[in-house]
């Protein structure tokens, strides 16, 4: 048993911002599993990447948009560590799993409403809580946010509010989550281009033409762009980094 290999868990690992950090995080020498929803050959393809980076690497089905589901996920997840790494926890926890739907505030129905808290703050709340436990002392964990909550863009208002839910929930688990050395920060990508959203920024020419030319690096992000930073919260030079929201934006908006 190597104690001291760091592994990391990454939801929502499959492809966008997660497939990218899981990536980034197994350049800096660090094992991953990655769950997915529903990609079970693209989740299989991204582990293959990172046992080619020489790491270990494992993937695991989870709806992060079903709390009752939890539970049989941690067992899995243990056996995994058991079998694999000869481990009972882990060291880095990476909550990116999520969707976003671009409605305007007065035409968001309470079904999309509702699908996003599951997996967007519901989701995370508890996954999060299920698995304290299994995270190591002095272990890290990094919630996916949003630039959207400093900045606002039409039609996203829904998500951005559950967004600004998580920042606050992370003051509160690296205040209380501090006792054990656990650092939690949160990481605000601008726009990215991605499938996100249905593609909102990547597939729409007008959009991104315009958050160009309102961002000071003059273009919008790519998932190259957020992998890194999320993998960078997570080694020991950034320790003293706790309850931070650290913004990738490009400079976006200012």
């Amino acid at each position: 048993m190597n104690s001291t290999q760091k592994i990391a868990l990454v939801t929502g690992g499959s492809r966008g911002l997660g497939k990218n950090s899981a990536i980034a995080l197994s350049r800096k020498g660090i094992d991953v599993i990655i769950t997915y929803h529903s990609r079970k050959k693209d989740a299989e393809a991204v582990v293959k990447e990172i046992e080619d980076n020489g790491r270990k690497a494992a993937a695991l089905q989870l709806d992060t948009g079903v709390v009752s589901s939890f539970e049989t996920f941690v067992s899995q997840l243990s056996n995994v560590l058991k079998e694999k790494w000869d481990r009972e926890q882990f060291d880095i926890l990476v909550n990116n799993a999520g969707f976003g739907i671009h409605v305007p505030v007065t035409e968001t129905t309470e079904e999309q409403f509702d699908s996003m808290m599951n997996v967007q703050f519901k989701g995370v709340f508890f996954l999060s809580q299920k698995l304290f436990p299994l995270i190591a002392d002095n272990g890290r964990v990094v919630n996916v946010s949003t630039g959207l909550t400093r900045f606002v863009i039409e039609g996203f208002g829904a998500y951005a509010a559950m967004k600004g839910a998580i920042e606050v929930l992370t003051k509160y688990m690296a205040k209380e989550w501090g006792k054990r050395g656990i650092r939690v920060n949160t990481v605000a990508p601008g726009a990215i281009a991605t499938d996100f959203g249905a593609g909102a920024v990547r597939d729409n020419h007008q959009m991104r033409e315009f958050i160009g030319s309102e961002t000071a690096l003059g273009r919008v992000g790519e998932p190259d762009d957020i992998g890194g930073v999320v993998a960078s919260l997570c080694t020991d030079e950034m320790g003293w980094v706790n309850a931070t929201r650290l913004e990738a934006s490009g400079g976006q908006m200012l």
